[in-house]
């Protein structure tokens, strides 16, 4: 007889010998389970914690926490959400105590980001706490807001990283709001106390603009001050008149007629919306704000032939933006070594991620709203398939053209001095070939375009990739820039894993790729010095002579072939002092 049969015999022809033999055989068959671990279980399935919401009416009484950018972001966010009636306040920058911290009370295993920003969290509640709040007036009084995403790397992470790190400090119950990178621009409920719509969504485009065109101008022009400071003094002034404008923005009367019937309810919400966006591509607002900073900084007089190398900073995003122990000070330090320093705007991260979804769907606009092919002879349905991904695809086209035109419009008001930018579909072209354009995660293909781009395109003479320890995306592109170093056997390219520690040891490798910039920065000067017959002192006394071209606003052209500033500076006044001398040349044979 088969005892092992799942289905056991009827009870009216099994023996008490019988019986008694399965019963045993039951009970050997469950010690054995539970020896071995597989004892049947009730399952635990794991559910997101429902959290305290963040209302409305807890507005008026609720400070908004953020950060992670620089502190001019950071400054100007804080603008523009107070004009949408916001209590907000950006967190400090994160040094070695918040990493601390992050380690003390985070997972194990995490990334150098993470600990970071995890940990000036909780090291600002517990600042708060010091300062006479109790915990649970910080956990009603306070939320945190940050960015969130899914993908191959940790940053999917955060969310449950800020409320275990949260809840082991002793602020179990502090309110997390996460912004899904993939998430829609109108996310707002009737009673949401952050209300993502179209007016959030403009105040956040704008703040971030600004903040990157003002940090790409600080860092191009303080390596050539001629007063130490007065770059950063003109600066300060002109962040808060822009502070001002952000803040007040909302109570300025429509400057569009266009804008001011839309907005006026007969297209309801409709109309209200587009109202409101047709007065951001008219208002002159910003821009007129743009060239008060820019009359500012006028005023600062910079001696431009003073020979700096420039290096471009890329990497993952946190690294690369963030001015404090998160990367070393790394700006700071490549500042005081005499390096001019070329950062990477959020801009270039918005437009990538616009460009990414345009590829993902004209790759996947052959099938279905469930991902399945359609039968081959449903030409219906394919014509359908192409018509979904084109509209989709226009609407991210709309999208980049109004994000660049609107990023050109600032640049103008500062006479274009900050960089533009990067056209990513050359940043596509130049990477695929050694990185897959498609693979996700991190920054892509990026770090591996912008080193080529930045370094063929004559806009630097070293390329400095911060990233954290361990990061997957940035040590995939790591591994392939040993075969575009190769190739592109001119290049200077220098990897930085950053971590709470080691400082000493990523500067001393940065200063021995700084010599070969500044070899190179100095060369061409050289040779400029011999193509023109002038050196950068005759430059300097002209500029003397001529005091706009010490201004800290003149542009000067870029030269082909030429990098640094100096080197085109002083091709510029070359230029400049023989068509002057042609022309008082002219005017003495025309008297005579």
């Amino acid at each position: 007889m088969d005892y092992s049969a799942d289905t056991p015999p009827a009870a009216s022809t099994m023996s008490p010998t019988e019986d008694l033999i399965r019963e045993r055989l039951a009970q050997e068959r469950a010690r054995l389970e539970n020896e071995m671990g597989l004892a049947p279980q009730d399952a635990e399935h794991f559910a997101r914690p429902v959290e305290r919401p963040f209302t409305r009416d807890q507005r008026p009484h609720t400070t908004v926490l953020y950060g992670g950018l620089t502190w001019k972001h950071e400054h100007l966010i804080q603008g523009a959400l107070a004009g949408l009636g916001y209590i907000c306040e950006p967190m400090p920058i994160p040094d070695v105590a918040a990493f601390q911290l992050g380690k003390e009370y985070g997972n194990n295993g995490q990334c150098n980001p993470t600990y970071f920003t995890v940990g000036n969290l909780v090291k600002h509640l517990q600042d708060l706490e010091r300062g006479g709040l109790s915990r649970q007036e910080i956990i009603d009084r306070y939320v945190f807001v940050t960015a969130g995403a899914c993908g191959p790397c940790r940053f999917g992470m955060y969310e449950s990283e800020y409320r275990l790190a949260l809840r082991n400090s002793g602020f179990d119950g502090f309110r997390v709001i996460l912004f899904q990178q993939a998430g829609g621009m109108d996310q707002s409920g009737a009673e949401a106390g952050l209300e993502m719509n179209i007016d959030f969504f403009l105040a956040i485009l704008n703040a971030m603009n600004m903040g990157d065109l003002l940090n790409d101008t600080a860092y191009q022009l303080r390596p050539y001050e001629v007063e130490p400071g007065a770059v950063d003094s003109a600066m300060g002034v002109g962040m808060e008149r822009l502070y001002e404008v952000l803040r007040d923005k909302r109570d300025i009367r429509m400057e569009s007629s266009v804008a001011r019937m839309l907005t006026d309810g007969r297209f309801g919400d409709v109309g209200v919306k587009a109202g409101k966006f047709a007065d951001q591509l008219v208002t002159q607002a910003y821009t007129d704000a743009f060239a008060e900073v820019g009359a500012a900084l006028a005023d600062v007089r910079l001696d431009r032939t003073r020979v700096r190398p420039i290096v471009k900073i890329t990497g993952e995003f946190w690294a690369q933006t963030t001015e404090g122990d998160g990367n070393f000070k790394m700006f700071a330090f490549l500042e005081r070594e005499g390096a001019q320093v070329v950062v990477e705007p959020v801009g270039t991260w918005i437009m990538y991620l616009l460009h990414q979804a345009k590829q993902q769907n004209l790759d996947r606009r052959h099938t279905n709203d469930d991902e399945s092919m359609p039968a081959a002879w449903r030409v219906d349905r394919k014509l359908a398939n192409e018509l979904r991904a084109r509209r989709k695809n226009a609407v991210l086209s709309l999208a980049e053209a109004v994000f660049r035109r609107e990023w050109q419009r600032l640049r103008a008001a500062l006479n274009d001095i900050p960089h533009d930018l990067t056209d990513q579909y050359e940043l596509q072209r130049l990477a695929h070939p050694f990185y897959n354009s498609r693979s996700a995660g991190g920054e892509g293909h990026l770090e591996v375009a912008k080193n080529i781009y930045y370094s063929n395109k004559d806009l630097c003479h070293m390329v400095l990739s911060l990233k954290p320890f361990g990061c997957m995306p940035s040590t995939q592109s790591d591994g392939v820039q040993s075969a575009v170093t190769n190739q592109y056997k001119d290049m200077i390219y220098i990897p930085i894993e950053t971590s709470g520690e080691g400082e000493v040891n990523a500067h001393s490798r940065v200063q021995m790729a700084l010599g070969e910039a500044r070899v190179k920065a100095r060369q061409e000067v050289d040779e400029v010095e011999r193509e023109t017959g002038m050196t950068l002192d005759q430059a300097r006394d002209y500029a003397a002579e001529h005091p706009h071209l010490e201004s800290a606003m003149y542009n000067v052209p870029h030269a082909e072939g030429r990098i640094g500033t100096a080197a085109n500076f002083l091709a510029h006044v070359a230029e400049l002092h023989g068509a002057e001398s042609r022309s008082r040349i002219a005017v003495v044979r025309g008297v005579a």
